[in-house]
C-alpha cells in the first residue's frame, strides 16, 4: 500500500478546491491525472475520501482527518525544498551552535556545512548548565542537549536517542563485559562528571534506584577530561553512548539500571527566528535529500 507524495497532493488540492478540475488547475496537471490518483488511493486502502454531489466532491470525516495530518507534511516538505533551491544563495552570515556532546552535534553541523559551506560556524562546547544558560542568555542562537525541559521557553525537536554507558580502557576487567550493574561497578576507582552535568545526574539516579551511594576517586567537570582520566587507566567513567566519536582506549559497557534512551534535542528560545536557524533545524532531513543517507550515524 503506497501512500504517495503525488496521491497527497491531489487529495488536498481537491479538498482545498472541492473538485477534480479546480484541483488540476491548481497543481498544473491534467483532470483525469487528479481523478486516478484519488481513486487509486481510495481503491487501494477501500476508503472514500470525497462524496460526490453532481460537480462538487464533499470531503469524508476521514478525508478531513487526513487533510490536518498531512497538510502539515506538506507544508514542511514545502519550507524543505524552498532552503534547499536557495541553497547558493546563502553566502556569508554566522550562526553559533551550543553542544553539550560533541555528537551528534558535530555531525549535525557536518550535515548543515555540507550544504551551506559559506557560512561562519562558531561552536561553544560545555556541560548542560553552561550550554543552557548560553542559550538563555542569548550566546548561542541554537544548541544540541539532552534533557531540555518542557518549558514554554524554549522550542525542542528530537534528533537522536541514546542512554549513558560506562567507559573503561580496553584492557580493564570490565571490558569484557557486555553488561554491568550498579552494584558491580562500585568495586572499581569511578571517575565522575561534576553535578552540573547531565551526564552525571544519569549516573546519580542509577545508583539512586539500588540504594547506594557511590563515592567518585576523581572529579572531572568536562567530558574531554573524563575520556582522558579513563584512557590513562585512572577509573571507570561515564558518557552518553553517542556522545563522541572517539573510539582509542575507550571500551563501552551498557548499565543495567539505564536501559531506556533518552532524546537529545535540537533546541532553542522559542521566539529566535532566523533562516539559519530554521536550517539547522532541518539539517538532517535536508543531508537526507541532496545525498539519499542518513548523516547520523547513531539511531
Amino acid at each position: 500500500m503506497a501512500l504517495t507524495s503525488s496521491r497527497i497532493r491531489a487529495v488536498n488540492a481537491v479538498f482545498d478546491t472541492g473538485s477534480f478540475a479546480a484541483a488540476a488547475r491548481k497543481l498544473g496537471v491534467s483532470q483525469p491525472a487528479v481523478a486516478q490518483l484519488v481513486r487509486d488511493l481510495e481503491a487501494e486502502f477501500a476508503v472514500a475520501l470525497f462524496d460526490r454531489h453532481g460537480q462538487s466532491l464533499i470531503a469524508t470525516p476521514l478525508c478531513r482527518r487526513l487533510y490536518a495530518a498531512t497538510n502539515r507534511m506538506q507544508a514542511l516538505e514545502t519550507d524543505a525544498l524552498s532552503i534547499l533551491e536557495q541553497r547558493d544563495e546563502l553566502a556569508g552570515g554566522e550562526i553559533r551552535i551550543g553542544l553539550g556532546n560533541a555528537m551528534p552535534g558535530m555531525a549535525l553541523i557536518a550535515a548543515f556545512r555540507n550544504l551551506y559551506p559559506k557560512i561562519q560556524i562558531n561552536i561553544e562546547i560545555g556541560s548542560w548548565s553552561t550550554i543552557m544558560a548560553a542559550v538563555v542568555d542569548q550566546r548561542v542562537d541554537v544548541a544540541v542537549l539532552p534533557e531540555v525541559p518542557q518549558d514554554n521557553r524554549f522550542r525542542r525537536e528530537p534528533c537522536v536517542q541514546q542512554r549513558v554507558v560506562a567507559i573503561c580502557h580496553p584492557v580493564h576487567d570490565l571490558s569484557r563485559e557486555s553488561r554491568v550493574s550498579a552494584v558491580s561497578l562500585t568495586q572499581y576507582p569511578l571517575v565522575f562528571r561534576t553535578r552540573d552535568s547531565a551526564t552525571q545526574r544519569a549516573v546519580d539516579r542509577a545508583f539512586r534506584a539500588v540504594n547506594l551511594r557511590a563515592s567518585p576517586a576523581i572529579v572531572v567537570n568536562t567530558r574531554e577530561g573524563m575520556l582522558e582520566a579513563v584512557a590513562n587507566r585512572l577509573g571507570v567513567g561515564f558518557v552518553w553512548e553517542h556522545g563522541s566519536s572517539r573510539i582509542d582506549r575507550i571500551a563501552k559497557v551498557a548499565i543495567a539500571e539505564i536501559e531506556a534512551e533518552s532524546p537529545e534535542y535540537i533546541f532553542s528560545l522559542a521566539g529566535k527566528r532566523g533562516k539559519l536557524v530554521e536550517l539547522f533545524y532541518l539539517a538532517r532531513s535536508l543531508s537526507r535529500a541532496a545525498d539519499g543517507a542518513d548523516i547520523l550515524s547513531a539511531p
